[in-house]
């Protein structure tokens, strides 16, 4: 399921409001396993609710709570920052959450049978409408784009007003302040990405696919895999139609029937956790990065 740009249909828009622990094997040192980081759900499991899911690789993903934390430390210490060359600095407004309220939620299609009568495969009105405004509104930084607030923020030139600019402006001296980078964990989610794609050929999922695929054909409806239905052209426009109501509610009762986003998502924990395994040296090492811009940017708040 594809976001777009700005009328989402079903996005792959993760839940732990801690820093994430890294818990070790016991052992020797001969026999001893590396650690592995361990995700802790918010809510209790529902087999029948997949925003209650919890991936094992979210155990090496920032958390939304850490994601917001880190972005509000950098605002502040640009805004500090731009102030030091008598500029007043108004950072863009981050945009609402559209869609899917976890990583799992909507990563296997939707599942809520009282929306889909409403909304087809579209988010709420009112999460869409909020998400509208805030883009009309703007998400850019309160910066002219060309004059020395700009260049003040953004760098490329030694000095603004007489005052020396740190390298890559304000944006690059407040990220290098908080270690901003270590919320990249590239390689988390590379495999988030690559068990995704990959678990859709493991056979019981293809046997799951067949199953919901044989499903909706009963209702009239012709789709290979869950998310073809969800990504069909034809539901790109702002409206819903009809059509795409009727889609999505037969696309739920079928999933309800075949239990296939179960199937799907026990697959993909399988494979997770193979490669969580074999690459825990370096999924540890991101994981520490991260602890790492997580506890600077909360002491940024703090002294704020």
């Amino acid at each position: 399921m594809r976001m777009k740009a700005r009328r989402a249909g079903v996005g792959s828009l993760l839940i732990a409001a801690t820093v994430v622990s890294v818990t070790g094997c016991s052992g020797d040192a001969t026999t001893a396993k590396p650690s592995v980081a361990t995700p802790k759900p918010t809510v209790p499991f529902d087999a029948a609710d997949p925003a209650t899911w919890v991936l094992p690789i979210e155990g090496y993903l920032p958390s939304e709570t850490e994601r917001k934390q880190i972005s509000q430390a950098r605002k502040i210490l640009v805004g500090t920052c731009m102030k030091g060359f008598g500029f007043s600095w108004e950072p863009a407004a981050d945009l609402p959450r559209l869609g899917g309220k976890t990583l799992v939620d909507w990563r296997y299609g939707i599942h809520d049978m009282a929306l889909a009568e409403e909304r087809g495969y579209k988010p709420a009105a009112e999460e869409q409408e909020a998400y509208d405004r805030a883009v009309e509104k703007g998400a850019l930084d309160g910066a002219s784009g060309t004059g020395p607030d700009t260049r003040a923020l953004e760098g490329g030139v030694k000095e603004v007003g007489g005052k020396p600019v740190p390298e890559g402006g304000c944006l690059g001296e407040a990220d290098r302040k908080i270690s901003a980078g270590g919320a990249n964990t590239t390689i988390a989610q590379t495999i988030s990405n690559e068990t995704f794609a990959r678990s859709q050929q493991v056979p019981e999922v293809v046997e799951a696919f067949e199953a919901w695929s044989a499903c909706m054909k009963k209702s009239g409806f012709d789709y290979a895999r869950p998310l073809d239905a969800s990504d069909d052209p034809r539901f790109g426009s702002q409206g819903v139609t009809p059509l795409e109501i009727s889609t999505a509610t037969a696309d739920i009762s079928c999933r309800d029937k075949t239990k296939v986003a179960k199937v799907w998502f026990d697959a993909e924990v399988a494979m997770q956790k193979e490669e969580i395994e074999s690459g825990a040296e370096r999924l540890n090492g991101e994981r520490k990065s991260l602890n790492s811009a997580v506890k600077k940017a909360a002491h940024v708040i703090a002294g704020s």
